[in-house]
């Protein structure tokens, strides 16, 4: 081979192997920017599936917690009435029936604590027991009527109500509750004092009553005022 030709083999062997270079460091870098990419979207694919679970289970322990509020609001709503109920009156029976003056008895408390007392500033009170003498519990609540009658049912004195609120309560067999009375006493040596015979009670949304003898002294005579210092509070 002449030197001509051998030169010209030379360069064209020489542009084969540059080209075969470049084609084999083409493809090593493609590789590595495939395989790059197969990192790095399986490490996204990993993240987006962990916060997607995180969401997932944020969603239930959400979706928990509101179900367990319902119950314990439900829980807490049960046991606040059943509470209401007992302290009132016991047996928390909300659908009971309504309490009938045939199923009651009432009487004056006369308890060393219960007796008004006659020195007091302004006024006292005294307490009048209503008990369920029946054999099932009934509902009863509100102000009862309070009629305070002379011994010939003549001057009659229908006291007013206070502004106390009130609830109804569950009377059991044989449960009691109690209303009171504010008292205005007068002097023993007050001319002008008011002195009733009988306490007539009417339970609320009766109306058959009961009549109570008078075991206190004289009132104030307030029966035209307008606002008397002698009033009935509602049951319990």
């Amino acid at each position: 081979m002449n030197s001509t030709a051998t030169a010209t083999a030379t360069a064209t062997a020489t542009t084969t192997a540059r080209t075969a270079r470049r084609r084999t460091l083409r493809v090593a870098a493609a590789a590595l920017t495939a395989a790059a990419a197969l990192t790095l979207t399986a490490c996204n694919g990993s993240e987006t599936g962990a916060k997607a679970s995180d969401k997932a289970d944020s969603a239930a322990a959400a979706k928990d917690g509101a179900g367990s509020s319902e119950v314990q609001g439900s829980e807490s709503g049960s046991e606040s009435q059943a509470d209401s109920g007992t302290k009132a009156g016991g047996g928390g029976n909300q659908s009971a029936p309504t309490c009938h003056t045939d199923g009651l008895k009432a009487a004056f408390a006369t308890g060393e604590d219960a007796v008004p007392d006659p020195n007091a500033e302004g006024s006292t009170t005294t307490s009048i027991v209503l008990t369920n003498t029946t054999g099932t519990s009934c509902k009863i609540g509100g102000f009862p009527g309070v009629d305070l009658n002379t011994e010939h049912g003549s001057a009659d004195w229908s006291l007013q109500r206070s502004s106390t609120k009130y609830s109804s309560i569950t009377l059991g067999p044989g449960d009691s509750t109690d209303f009171t009375i504010n008292l205005a006493l007068a002097p023993e040596d007050d001319e002008d004092s008011w002195t009733p015979a009988y306490a007539v009670i009417t339970p609320p949304n009766q109306t058959k009553s009961i009549t109570l003898d008078w075991p206190w002294g004289g009132l104030v005579d307030q029966r035209s005022a307008t606002r008397p210092a002698t009033f009935v509070n509602p049951i319990g």
